[in-house]
Order: C-alpha cells, then sequence, then structure tokens
C-alpha cells in the first residue's frame, strides 16, 4: 500500500504543479503511515527520476517509449491504470493541470476509484484520506470522505509548499505496448505560443484585465506592468468574449482558477464567476473607477481611480524602485 503521484513534465522538465503534488504527497503519506511513490509516462523522461525523488518518492515507475512522445490521454490514462491495477496505490495525487484532470479522470473510471478535483488541502481520518476543496463558486470550503478503495486528488496550484525531503528513488523501468485504442486519438500539430511570460495557472503573480479597458489594444498597459513584476496576463470573460485574449488566459468559472501570491485586477468589476477563479489569491490588488464594484469585496489593496491613469504611474514607480535596486 502506498500513495502515489503522477509526474507530469514538459519540455523535459517537471512542471511546477508536480513538485507541489510531490511535496505535498510526501506529508500525507507519512500520516497515512505508507511510502510516497511516482509514476511518469512519456518519451526520455527516465532521467527525471532522480528529481522526484528529490522531493519525496522513494520509488519511482518509469514508463518510457518513443510512442509516447506527444502526449496521448488514452494511451497514458491506460498505462497509468495498468500500473494501478498491478501495484493497488492506496493514494493517487497529480497537479490540477489540463492535462492531468483530463487524464486522471480516465484512470479514475478505468480502476473504480473516488476523484476529488481541485484541492486544497487534505486530512486523514481514520487511516482514509479526507480533501478539502472549495465549492459553490468558492463560497463553501467542503470535505470530501471517499467511499472507493483508491482515493484520487488533483492538487490546485500554488497552494502547497514545494519541500526537497526524499533522495535517491528505486526506479522501476515498465515496458509499453501500444494497442489499437490509442490511434483513436493522434496528435497532428502542436502549436506553441510562447509568451516568455510564467504559466497563468502556475504563476506567483497575475495581472489581469478586463471590460474597463474599452478596447484590445489598451491590453498593453496590462503586459507591461506584468512584465515588471515578472508576472502572467490573465484576462475577464468579457474581455475574452470580446474578442480582447483568447479563451486560454481567461481566469474565472469558465476558465481557469489560479492562486497566485498577488493577483492584480485592472479594470475588473468582480463578477461571481470571475471571483471564483481567484479569491483565494494570497493578496489582491484592485483596479476601478466604481467605488462599488464587487472586485473591492475581496481586494487587500483598492484604488479607486480612472486605470488609464492609475497603471501608467503604478508601472512607473515600479521602474524607478527597480531602477535603484539595479
Amino acid at each position: 500500500m502506498s500513495l502515489w503521484v503522477i509526474a507530469e513534465q514538459r519540455n523535459g522538465k517537471l512542471r511546477k504543479a508536480t513538485l507541489e503534488a510531490l511535496s505535498e504527497g510526501k506529508r500525507v503519506a507519512e500520516k497515512l503511515g505508507v511510502p510516497c511513490e511516482a509514476v511518469i509516462v512519456g518519451s526520455g523522461v527516465k532521467g527525471l527520476a532522480e528529481e522526484i525523488g528529490k522531493y519525496g518518492a522513494s520509488k519511482v515507475y518509469v514508463v518510457d517509449s518513443p510512442e509516447l512522445e506527444n502526449y496521448n490521454p488514452i494511451a497514458y490514462s491506460r498505462a497509468i491504470a495498468d500500473l494501478v491495477k498491478e501495484h493497488s496505490p492506496k493514494v493517487i495525487f497529480a497537479g490540477n493541470t489540463l492535462n492531468a484532470r483530463e487524464m486522471v479522470s480516465r484512470v479514475a473510471a478505468k480502476v473504480g476509484a473516488g476523484l476529488a478535483s481541485d484541492c486544497i488541502g487534505f486530512e486523514v481520518d481514520e487511516g482514509n484520506l479526507v480533501a478539502i476543496r472549495p465549492a459553490i463558486s468558492g463560497k463553501v470550503i467542503t470535505k470530501i470522505g471517499f467511499s472507493s478503495e483508491i482515493q484520487m486528488a488533483t492538487l490546485r496550484s500554488n497552494v502547497f509548499e514545494i519541500e526537497e525531503s526524499g533522495g535517491s528513488p528505486d526506479v522501476v523501468e515498465v515496458a509499453f505496448s501500444s494497442a489499437p485504442e490509442d490511434s483513436k486519438q493522434t496528435l497532428k500539430e502542436f502549436v506553441s505560443k510562447e509568451t516568455g511570460r510564467p504559466e497563468l495557472t502556475e504563476a506567483a503573480i497575475i495581472v489581469s484585465g478586463g471590460r474597463g479597458l474599452k478596447e484590445g489594444e489598451n491590453f498593453k498597459l496590462v503586459e507591461e506592468l506584468a512584465d515588471l513584476l515578472g508576472a502572467a496576463v490573465g484576462a475577464s470573460r468579457a474581455a475574452v468574449d470580446a474578442g480582447w485574449k483568447p479563451q486560454s488566459f481567461q481566469v474565472g468559472q469558465t476558465g481557469k482558477t489560479v492562486s497566485p501570491n498577488l493577483y492584480v485586477a485592472v479594470g475588473i468589476s468582480g463578477a461571481i464567476q470571475h471571483l471564483a477563479g481567484m479569491s483565494s489569491s494570497k493578496y489582491i490588488v484592485a483596479i476601478n473607477k466604481d467605488p462599488d464594484a464587487p472586485i473591492f469585496n475581496v481586494a487587500d489593496f483598492g484604488a479607486v481611480g480612472d486605470l488609464f491613469k492609475v497603471v501608467p504611474l503604478l508601472t512607473e514607480e515600479i521602474k524607478k524602485v527597480k531602477a535603484q535596486e539595479g
């Protein structure tokens, strides 16, 4: 019996969400009295096993095959589910990334596991996992128990502390053979849109723009501020619906859920759907000309004023501070 973490990598590097899941996995495994182990699937990923061990996994199952070079949820989930059936881990963790959510739901269905998503904490009750997660657009915090033998959960990014607490793991190489079902989904082309900024769901700082920017061209105010802060750029649904930013930038109930250390909302009124995606941020700064905007109800710091005056002033002050530090 053990706790497993499904490790993800991108361009040969472990995802930050994986490091968080490994660190929390080690802590929860100690409470359960079981070892923390991991599984990684892909091509050329064997070399990541040592790093996985540094963050808590005492054993790493490596499914490494050229056939797995491109992410395929059918093949990946099949490979993991077969391992789960063979070794019967008690708990399985994964980051709450787009690929992981798709993959672990397939694994859960294949092995008959209960699955709690977007978790922000865990407890152990009489040897069983209790998952803690927001519900009803973040208005309440729920505790979820499991009736299944295998208990699965995805972990919200930027919530769990990353900690190096392991050593050199045992590495178990697992053979992979393709199956006819794998070809039901094939990757024809991968189009990368590198911005040079952090991944939105993993960023420590996010600057988001909303309807108050009036037009897409004005997003340059948000982008300049974000680049100064080393931040990711987000957008409200109104900004996305207006065509100012792609849907991949959207923060909110129908977009991405984020938990940065600092969230700067520029020209965003703060409808409940948007708050559901960012209200768990450690610090929230709101800039809006409407003093009654709902965003101020959750903001730690607020500036009531014209964003076209406030944001440039804020940007210039940050430039001055950076110049002094440099």
